[in-house]
């Protein structure tokens, strides 16, 4: 578990590495900043051995292990965590969100990429295959997942590259700033990880470096040369390294893409509104992850909301940011979250899997329950921190501009916005 550089230069993209199946740093604890704390305490690395080590009891492991078969059958029933994932990683996102209008491009101006299927998921798979050696398709950043989303991506003699550019990386770097190469990508993917810095908020803070005219839009090598920067400590690299709100600070960008500091990520809310409310209103702010309304605004799994119209928005991101709270207690991949929704015996068994581990008595109520009260303590941290409601809306272009294609504002006020907690702000 280590930090890079922008760890030290106390950089506020900066993250911690934890190191994959093959002890590569690549899989990172990326936003938020939490590089900077270790560099601020002088602490480099955390090495875990585990020789000698034993698993955690189990109270009934007869109950865990059938429960456990159980939830590997729904993982292996649902199309997306069964193949998917598997065939193109995250990245099988790109032309998606591409055909729904919803791919931010050029510092979020418009919601279509000329070049995406340069910077697909289809592409990755293919040229890991064409280019063999040491590239996989279908492989798993740690020991015993089902999924196997993170391939490993070839150069053009075979040898190892980057671990396949997630989703939102191929984004940032690519529609977002106007790069349409794979490999160009791919390598400031590895630089992110080898210098330790979160690939979004590094990624949006080029994009929006390029609106302010520090870098030339679309230039491959000025991209590569800011890389190298926040490794030098250079002074534009200290500024990119600290995320989009603060390139956009010092560039006097308008259309700066942050909530509460932090990046959004890969889908614009104007064509994406249940992922705008999310944005908006998560404590730790913008993140994807912690209510991602794409699953029904986009891909159709656990219902199905028009992601284009107001209607519905609200309900849709309370109802996933409390079960995903839940699901990250548990220390569960978010992409469990597919069969959790439209497969029926997947919740069941991931509360009979924490009954038989623990010896509890948990029902369904009781995972609601438990991420209510996850979200009620960040929301009392953020309170006592000085972070009220007021910081729960998105930037104005995304109420004040429209998004080609669709032509779409994102129109829920921030008064509906504050109704997502409701039950914490003591309001019905």
């Amino acid at each position: 578990i280590t930090i890079g550089r922008a760890g030290e230069f106390k950089l506020t993209a900066a993250s911690i590495a934890c190191t994959d199946r093959e002890l590569r740093p690549m899989r990172h604890a990326g936003r938020g900043g939490v590089g900077a704390v270790m560099g601020s305490k002088g602490l480099k690395a955390i090495v875990v051995n585990p020789e000698g080590g034993k698993s955690q009891p189990l109270a009934d492991e007869k109950a865990f292990r059938e429960a456990s078969k159980r939830f590997a059958t729904a993982l292996s029933e649902h199309p997306i965590t069964s193949k998917g994932l598997a065939e193109y990683g995250t990245a099988v996102l790109v032309n998606i969100l591409h055909e729904a209008g919803g791919l931010p491009t050029a510092n979020f101006t418009v919601g279509q990429f000329d070049k995406h299927e340069a910077v697909s998921g289809e592409l990755l798979n293919q040229l890991t295959k064409e280019r063999g050696g040491e590239g996989k398709v279908a492989h798993g950043c740690m020991s015993g997942c089902m999924i196997r989303c993170s391939g490993i991506l070839p150069d053009k003699k075979g040898k190892f590259q980057s671990k396949w550019p997630e989703y939102e990386t191929l984004w940032c770097f690519g529609p977002h700033s106007g790069i349409g190469d794979l490999d160009a990508i791919s390598k400031y993917d590895y630089m992110c990880d080898d210098i330790g810095v979160d690939t979004i908020d590094v990624g949006v803070a080029v994009g929006v470096a390029m609106a302010g005219g520090a870098i030339p839009y679309g230039d491959t090598k000025a991209v590569l040369d800011v890389m190298n920067g926040i490794s030098d400590g250079s002074p534009l690299g200290r500024i990119v390294g600290c995320g989009a709100a603060t390139t956009g600070r010092v560039f006097g960008v308008r259309r700066v893409p942050a909530v509460k500091g932090q990046s959004l990520p890969a889908y614009d809310p104007r064509a994406v509104k249940g992922q705008g409310v999310t944005y908006a209103t998560s404590p730790m702010g913008a993140d994807h992850t912690a209510g991602y309304a794409v699953t029904a605004n986009i891909l159709n799994s656990g219902g199905t909301v028009d992601p284009l119209k107001k209607d519905g928005q609200i309900e849709l991101s309370r109802n996933l940011q409390v079960a995903t709270a839940s699901v990250d207690s548990v220390g569960l991949c978010l992409f469990t979250a597919f069969a959790i929704l439209d497969v029926p015996d997947a919740l069941p068994a991931i509360v009979d899997m924490l009954n038989a581990k623990f010896g509890w008595k948990l029902t369904g109520d009781d995972v609601v329950t438990l991420g209510q009260r996850i979200l009620s303590t960040e929301i009392d941290f953020n309170r006592r921190a000085g972070i009220t409601q007021a910081a729960d809306v998105l930037p104005d272009f995304f109420t004040d501009e429209k998004l080609p294609p669709h032509n779409t504002t994102f129109d829920i006020t921030h008064e509906e916005l504050k109704t997502v907690f409701n039950w914490i702000e003591g309001k019905k």
